[in-house]
């Protein structure tokens, strides 16, 4: 499912206009990545919780040449499935 199919659906499920719907998604996503920007997690109670995990800078090697490369730090998003969610799929 792509965002133009996710957005069809929820417009279907809740009864907004296609241009409603794709206001809302897109809202809620940026509601999720600002709280993640802040360096706080987004819980939502029965379908799991977002959050950023920082990596450390590191050394690794090209594939191709075998020379080793410098990574940089970087701050990683995470999705932790929850106990609603996991149920609803088993």
């Amino acid at each position: 499912m792509n965002k133009n199919e996710f957005i069809d659906r929820v417009a279907d499920l809740s009864g907004m206009t296609k241009a409603d719907a794709g206001r809302a998604v897109d809202a809620v996503f940026d509601a999720i990545t600002e709280t993640l920007k802040k360096g706080d997690d987004v819980r939502l109670v029965g379908f799991g919780t977002f959050s950023a995990a920082k990596r450390a800078a590191r050394d690794g090697r090209n594939p191709r040449t075998g020379e080793t490369i410098k990574i940089p730090a970087s701050i990683q998003p995470k999705f932790s499935a929850g106990k609603g969610l996991k149920d609803a799929l088993n």
